[in-house]
């Protein structure tokens, strides 16, 4: 089986990718500077797999020197590519950051494949990069008009994937993922961020006594006032990697796909769902709207099904929410413990 560089892959949604391959028999290179990610997930999924060659690479990707000295002596054949700055508030605030991190990070690792003749890049965008949605659910002809820096960061790079591939011969998958959520059904691995900006771990920790959760606006148009989000699980988000993955070495076409429940939960919605896992109240408060956040952003995942025959195992809220509550039970303090 092949080896896989994974940037990114101490994260959040990169560790699970990382536990995807080496559960489907693939070697990995986990490529992260550690600034957001945490090496005592790695260091757990290499225990999980004994069998299999999974190696740490502590470096940043703008180093492009050390992306390519970590392709040439792994042999990787692939690339997947998490590691990114990812809060839409902060893209506001910092866009230069975000173009920094976002669009010359990911090129510096394309230019390392395309030196050592890495042809394979499954690429983690995201939903912001439709902005505002003229209809939902939103499938993959929709407009690309992002309202934050965040979702501009990552069209660029969509936008700079077909010149390349023209030029260098990297074909592509792009996956737009809408709100990733929950954690390892195993408990091997979960959602531990610093600080932490999603939605239903601040619950949770809202739930076990921590602060009370804000929720940005409650007069949005929508039924109850707060946004609707489609909440997708981080290893649904994993398996879809992987079958992208596949179809890139099957010989596949690039492309680009949404993934989604296909489900708009609003945010009072999820603050209910924890508060029954739970068996407890969510305090929480509402507070103004956050710049740069639409009303409602909802997926088509009719496209991942059909053409990456990805059929999403842990879609519902209350399950999702259920795998989130257990990890954060058992790790209350997260990779410290």
């Amino acid at each position: 089986m092949s080896t896989v560089l994974v940037a990114g892959g101490a994260g959040y949604v990169g560790s699970h990718a990382v536990k995807a391959l080496a559960a489907a028999g693939y070697d990995v290179v986990v490529y992260d500077n550690l600034c957001n990610g945490h090496e005592a997930a790695v260091a757990r999924i290499i225990a999980a797999f004994p069998s299999r060659k999974i190696t740490l690479v502590k470096a940043d990707i703008q180093d492009t020197a050390a992306v390519r000295d970590a392709l040439k002596s792994s042999g990787a054949t692939a690339v997947m590519h998490f590691a990114a700055r990812l809060s839409v508030g902060e893209s506001t605030r910092e866009p230069l950051g975000y173009y920094r991190a976002n669009v010359a990070g990911t090129l510096s690792v394309i230019q390392a494949m395309a030196d050592v003749g890495v042809k394979a890049f499954v690429f983690s965008s995201t939903a912001a990069t439709f902005g505002e949605p003229l209809s939902t659910p939103i499938d993959e002809s929709h407009p690309q008009r992002p309202i934050n820096a965040y979702g501009e960061s990552k069209l660029a790079v969509e936008r700079a994937l077909p010149h390349i591939e023209r030029a260098a011969g990297i074909r592509s998958v792009t996956l737009r993922y809408f709100n990733a959520a929950g954690a390892d059904p195993d408990g091997l691995i979960g959602e531990d961020h610093h600080p932490e900006e999603h939605l239903i771990p601040l619950a949770i920790a809202a739930a076990r006594g921590g602060k009370a959760l804000t929720l940005y606006g409650g007069d949005w148009d929508t039924p109850d006032g707060t946004c609707v989000r489609d909440y997708v699980h981080v290893s649904d988000l994993a398996d879809a990697h992987l079958a992208s993955l596949r179809r890139l070495e099957q010989g596949g076409a690039s492309a680009s796909f949404n993934l989604g429940s296909g489900n708009g939960m609003s945010v009072k919605q999820v603050v209910e769902a924890v508060a029954l896992v739970a068996g407890r109240p969510v305090p929480h408060t509402i507070g103004p709207r956050r710049p740069g956040d639409p009303a409602r952003l909802v997926a088509s995942n009719a496209a991942a099904r059909r053409e990456l025959g990805w059929n999403p195992q842990l879609g519902e809220l209350r399950r999702i929410v259920e795998t989130a509550w257990h990890w954060h039970e058992r790790m209350p303090n997260g990779y410290q413990d």
